[in-house]
């Protein structure tokens, strides 16, 4: 069984249909504005209105306080919300319950020891994401194009379905798949043509990579 892929930071109608018709699992839109895919949640519920019933929207957040994510809830309407920052499980709670929305938790990884997180997180998130942590000083937590080795992921078992993000592109997500086993992949940047701009064509080329993997 092939693995599902989720689209991340979409901005535009051209990027969002090119997801939908490319069978994309799970679209996402960034609400963190130091992101150069960073989207206000009125233009996301006008923008991902369209994909509702299609796939599974997310909204990526990071560290967000209540009035954000209460806003997102009412406006969005995402199906899951992406804890892309410092949160705390006790806090991923406080998410759901104010949201209504299921989680996604980015855990940042480059070694063994990264993983000791994710059997104490897999109660309190639908999905678990292992990110490529970002290099030292980055201004963002994530979309940086930053990869880790994927043989750190081969072998181990999961409550739920998970991800494998950072550093993704059509060229590597089979190889990603194939090496980690993951069910479920996330690629941002990887399918960009300038920062925060997504190609349509690298989005179809990503999800026939991700079908044929």
């Amino acid at each position: 069984m092939s693995a599902h892929a989720k689209i991340c930071g979409l901005t535009t109608p051209d990027a969002l249909d090119a997801a939908l018709a490319g069978g994309a699992a799970f679209v996402g839109a960034v609400m963190f504005p130091k992101s150069p895919r960073h989207i206000e949640p009125l233009h996301a519920a006008t923008l991902f209105e369209r994909a509702r019933g299609r796939a599974r929207i997310v909204a990526v957040t990071v560290d967000a306080d209540d009035a954000l994510l209460t806003e997102i809830a009412l406006i969005l309407k995402p199906d899951l919300i992406q804890l892309h920052g410092s949160e705390t499980r006790e806090r991923a709670e406080r998410v759901r319950l104010l949201t209504g929305a299921g989680i996604i938790k980015v855990l940042p990884v480059r070694t063994h020891e990264d993983f000791a997180e994710a059997e104490a997180w897999e109660p309190f998130a639908d999905h678990l994401m292992f990110d490529a942590k970002p290099p030292e000083g980055a201004a963002l937590p994530g979309g940086v194009g930053a990869r880790f080795d994927w043989v750190l992921l081969a072998d181990r078992a999961f409550r739920h379905p998970w991800f494998v993000a950072g550093g993704l592109t059509p060229d590597n997500v089979g190889e990603a798949i194939r090496i980690s086993g993951a069910p479920l992949v996330d690629v941002s940047s990887g399918v960009e043509s300038a920062p925060g701009v997504k190609d349509p064509a690298l989005v179809t080329a990503f999800l026939e990579a991700v079908r044929s993997a």
